[in-house]
Order: C-alpha cells, then sequence, then structure tokens
C-alpha cells in the first residue's frame, strides 16, 4: 500500500499525516508541490493541513494551481483514493474535485479545539470503521471552515449519502452542520477536522485512527 502526501510551502500537517498513514501499515511518499508526477503504485494521495502560500489569495487557491495538482486529478479520475484534511479540503474544491465553498468562520475567529462529530454514512472506505450515527471528537484548527453550498449541491450530497461527517453543535456557520464531504466515487474525502492528530494514544485521542485503518483495508481488499 502506497500514500502519497503532498508538501505546499506553508503545509505544517505533513508530517502528521505521514506519521498516521505509516502507522496504518502504508508506505509513504513526501511530494513537493512543484513535482509533475505521483511515485508509481500510488493508491492514496493526502493533503495536508496548514497554511498552503500563506493562505493568499484564497486559502488552497494558489496550491490548487500547483504542478502536482494535474496528477491529482488524474489519480482521482482513475478512481484513486485522496483525502483533503482542513486546508487540503480547501484544496479539493478548489480544484473541483469536490463541491462546494469553504469560507470564514461565522464568528470570523480562529479556532482550534477537539470538537464531537457525528458519522453521518459509514458507506464509504474512510468511515467504514466506524458504527453509524457514532459520535468521536476530532480537533479542528481553522478559520475558513465555515462550509456553504447551493441549494442543488446540498440535495444531491444528501440524497446520495455523501455527508460523512456533521458537527454536532454549529461550530462554525456550515451549512446542514457539515464537517466532511465525499465524490460522488466515494473515494475523494475532504474535512475539517484533522484525524491525523486523534491517531494515536500519545496525543490523547484515538478516533481518527479508524480512518486510516479502514481504508488502508479497503485498499488491501481492492
Amino acid at each position: 500500500m502506497k500514500a502519497a502526501v503532498l508538501v505546499f510551502p506553508g503545509s505544517n500537517c505533513d508530517r502528521d499525516l505521514a506519521v498516521a498513514f505509516r502507522a496504518a501499515g502504508f508506505q509513504v511518499d513526501m511530494v513537493w508541490h512543484k513535482d509533475q508526477d505521483l511515485p508509481a503504485g500510488t493508491d492514496i494521495v493526502g493533503i495536508p493541513g496548514g497554511f498552503s502560500f500563506g493562505d493568499y489569495l484564497r486559502c488552497g487557491a494558489i496550491a490548487a494551481r500547483s504542478p502536482i495538482v494535474s496528477a491529482l486529478k488524474r489519480h482521482v479520475e482513475k478512481g484513486g483514493y485522496a483525502i483533503g484534511i482542513c486546508n487540503g479540503f480547501q484544496v479539493l474544491l478548489e480544484t473541483g474535485l469536490l463541491p462546494g465553498a469553504l469560507m470564514r468562520n461565522a464568528g470570523l475567529r480562529f479556532m482550534c479545539r477537539s470538537v464531537p462529530l457525528e458519522i453521518a454514512t459509514t458507506a464509504s472506505d474512510f468511515t467504514n470503521g466506524y458504527d453509524q450515527g457514532a459520535v468521536i471528537s476530532l480537533p479542528v484548527a481553522h478559520h475558513d471552515g465555515n462550509y456553504q453550498a447551493t441549494d442543488d449541491i446540498r440535495r444531491a450530497l444528501q440524497g446520495e449519502d455523501r455527508i460523512a461527517l456533521r458537527y454536532q453543535s454549529d461550530v462554525n456557520g456550515s451549512v446542514d452542520r457539515i464537517a466532511g464531504i465525499l465524490s460522488e466515487n466515494r473515494r475523494v474525502l475532504g474535512l475539517m477536522p484533522h484525524p491525523e492528530r486523534a491517531a494515536d494514544e500519545k496525543l490523547g485521542l484515538t478516533d481518527g485512527q479508524a480512518m486510516f485503518t479502514s481504508l488502508a483495508a479497503s485498499v488491501v481488499d481492492a
């Protein structure tokens, strides 16, 4: 099993994501944003959190135009897995690989704390290690995590069971309390909370661990 973690100027969760992948059994390559291709045999691409390019212009907008993103798109179009966490979620939205937009938090403040989340669907290789409706705790650390979408997109996400996680309360103003969404083929996940920061007992939280181990099991079985 091979994971590729993209690294942009300003990424600060790339190593954390690599550690979580390795703990789940993945071989990990760190891929610089100016590279043209992903390593051969890559099963999943991780787009980490942080402040790519200093969050200038729009969060994730410059990163979404980096050379490596063309390879990311080709990977996804072939049915490959991808996970974008926090700033990585913003990048996936900017590339059009996921629908909607992330805006400033409703309170206009950066928030950094653990929050309770509901597993909204287990029908994905990212979430099938949890029980439907289970409440887990994951850290959030964002200023622009307020997920918004048109009514058509909201109906599609709901009707196609593509809402992966919901905040248990109104954390940042996100419509329908959405914390994470899936692509149409369910192989791309974008989420604001940080499962990689809750994937080891040493970190004090382990609720994010199942997201990586269930994905690893699905890759092995594929």
